[in-house]
């Protein structure tokens, strides 16, 4: 019987690791799934590693592992990849906002040879308006650029096993997730969903955050923000040259005027627009130092008892 791994990136989510287990655990036994739950805990300030050992006790279904900090979601995302052993792997949010009964109908699409199921929202949930359209803007730019819809999708998502191997075989260390799956290719299907609330804690993503976020994946995956700067040399080339043939023209008519407004404008305008394009190319030579550095992507420092022993050394050499 194949196995099928599900993925659960944990952060501060000591309230929910045993009712998320539970359910899952009742899900895949009433379908008759063979099945592993791997929790990465990243570098939680609770006691979410404990709850999942606890779980782990009970349950020799259940696999986990503590980051030594905080490396963000996508890197807990790749660290539950990378320690998954399932011939298809789920990966979908530790609070139950992604319903766990849509997991049963994504294991049923990938039987019949399907290698991606997304998730698609039907709904966004409970967020408010200012979200909501900076979330449409983002998918907007990002679907654009990788030729794709991704207005509605999220990290809740079905991968075969040879698309988890060829994700891990990426060298890049900053990732989105939510974009590779796409970007790789493969045959895709797709399944509809509604976010449901949470029962237990509150989100760990602020609107800053949000915004930090998408700037670092619009970065990774395109270099329109450079070509932008470009753009923006020769439009302010073409209007220079424009204004000097009116300056000279009016000065041999005899009707050049004082400029020292003018002058002043220019300068405070053209001045920002330089440091909205040093910005941008900073930020892309940030990311190069960071890839370069050659850092691993996160650092376990703990996983339970049931992890194989290859594994339990693995994160000596995580890059």
């Amino acid at each position: 019987m194949a196995l099928l791994s599900i993925v659960l990136p944990s952060y501060n989510e000591e309230q929910n690791i045993m009712n998320t287990g539970s359910v899952l655990t009742e899900l895949m036994e009433k379908n008759g799934i063979d099945y592993e739950l791997v929790f990465v805990s990243d570098g939680s300030k609770d006691n979410t590693y404990s709850e999942i050992c606890k779980l782990q006790k009970s349950n020799p279904h259940v696999k986990g592992a503590e980051f030594s900090r905080n490396f963000g979601k996508e890197a807990a995302i790749f660290a539950g990849l990378e320690l998954a052993t399932g011939d298809a792997v789920v990966v979908m949010d530790c609070d139950l906002q992604h319903p766990p009964e849509v997991v049963v109908e994504m294991y049923e699409k990938w039987k019949t040879g399907t290698e991606v199921v997304e998730g698609i929202k039907n709904t966004r949930g409970k967020e408010n308006i200012f979200h909501k359209a900076f979330a449409n803007i983002f998918y907007g730019i990002m679907s654009s650029l990788i030729k794709m819809d991704m207005k509605s999708s999220s990290d809740f998502k079905l991968l075969d096993r040879k698309v988890v191997n060829a994700l891990l075989e990426m060298p890049e260390k900053e990732t989105f997730f939510r974009a590779l799956s796409f970007w790789v290719g493969f045959k895709k299907d797709s399944v509809y969903y509604d976010v449901r609330e949470r029962q237990f804690g509150s989100s760990k993503w602020s609107f800053t955050s949000l915004v930090r976020y998408a700037i670092s994946n619009v970065l990774g995956f395109t270099t329109l923000p450079l070509k932008i700067v470009s753009w923006f040399g020769f439009v302010f080339v073409i209007l220079s040259i424009g204004l000097a043939i009116q300056t000279l023209v009016r000065f041999c008519m005899g009707t050049a005027a004082d400029g020292f407004t003018t002058v002043i404008l220019l300068l405070l305008m053209i001045g920002g627009l330089i440091m909205i394009c040093l910005g941008i190319i900073g930020n892309y030579i940030a990311r190069i130092y960071e890839e370069v550095k050659g850092r691993p992507r996160y650092i376990i420092s703990k996983v339970t008892d049931n992890m194989p022993e290859q594994v339990k050394g693995a994160w000596k050499k995580h890059d």
